[in-house]
């Protein structure tokens, strides 16, 4: 069997679960089903010395970028704290615009996708990063269209993940892509993982973006908006529930929250509903009234801003 030759870059002072993740999932797609699976999958490093640190860990790659001559069928760039080099290192630059066209696709797990960015190979393509630095990201390269509420994006040749262990959900849709959904279950039950964590779903539920604030009163109507979604949860009723007045509580709040009450009221019912349609058999009119929303037209419409999909076919993807 002719193996499918990987190459994961692995930049200095790299997040190692951005590397053996990834490599996890290919590797146990080889033990599981080594009838159809044969990933020949290859560390290297982008600098002469193949020995990187990754974390608290040394790892001895099997190359450099600069050495290594062998083809590449899949080309992905792992992520890094220190991806700030991204915008200086040339060579790699250089190298990526080189080697990235010849594979059959390429992508970035987290903060790789700046060193893509910076040697030109995200513009004009749907991208995401780790939720946190979605913003820099966009600030640093207008051209890309960068979707910060997503695991993965797949645009073109272009696979790019959010942070850290999407880079695992990623792999496991390429896997799926490869050899098929069977396949790719079974390396997701094997690391104990969802399949069905997908690029459609957010990176973050509206629970864990609740405990991003730090202001007593906005964590506070955060929680009380989670226990309480089937109310009218304007802007002036919640104001009014903080004790603040509209423009202010609607400043502190973005401030604190990253993000404006209204979208994350609509963030908080998307996720309940999301919940209801993976668990039960409620009818959609059921649903979208216990998480809030008027009627299923309009959660259909937060449905597809969201996440890409309406509930109905978000339910016949992803019902338990």
């Amino acid at each position: 069997m002719i193996g499918t030759p990987i190459a994961i870059i692995v930049p200095p002072n790299a997040q190692s679960l951005d590397i053996s993740g990834p490599l996890d999932a290919f590797l146990e797609a080889n033990r599981l089903a080594p009838d159809r699976c044969n990933y020949n999958v290859r560390l290297l490093s982008v600098g002469p010395d193949r020995a990187v640190t990754a974390g608290a860990m040394s790892i001895l790659t099997h190359g450099s970028i600069f050495e290594d001559e062998q083809p590449i069928d899949t080309l992905l760039v792992a992520g890094t704290p220190d991806y700030a080099r991204a915008y200086t290192d040339s060579p790699l630059h250089a190298w990526l615009r080189r080697h990235a066209p010849r594979s059959r696709r390429h992508g970035s797990v987290c903060t790789g996708a700046f060193f893509l960015g910076a040697a030109g190979l995200l513009d004009g393509f749907s991208v995401t990063t780790h939720w946190q630095h979605a913003g820099e990201l966009a600030e640093r390269f207008p051209a890309a269209k960068v979707v910060s509420d997503q695991i993965f994006v797949e645009d073109g040749p272009l696979w790019t993940s959010a942070g850290v262990t999407a880079g695992i959900d990623l792999a496991l849709k390429l896997i799926e892509d490869d050899h098929g959904r069977e396949v790719a279950l079974s390396v997701a039950r094997r690391l104990v993982v969802f399949l069905k964590r997908p690029g459609g779903q957010s990176q973050f539920s509206a629970h864990l973006a609740a405990q991003v604030a730090t202001e007593g009163r906005i964590q506070t109507i955060q929680h009380w908006i989670l226990d309480h979604l089937p109310l009218d949860l304007t802007v002036k009723t919640l104001a009014a529930r903080a004790a603040m007045s509209v423009r202010n509580f609607t400043r502190v709040f973005q401030e604190e929250a990253g993000m404006t009450p209204a979208d994350f009221v609509e963030m908080a019912r998307v996720d309940s509903a999301r919940r209801l349609l993976e668990d039960t058999d409620k009818p959609l009119q059921r649903v979208a009234s216990s998480c809030g929303f008027a009627n299923p037209d309009v959660m259909r419409r937060a449905f597809l801003r969201r996440i890409g999909t309406g509930p109905s076919e978000y339910r016949e993807r992803f019902r338990r």
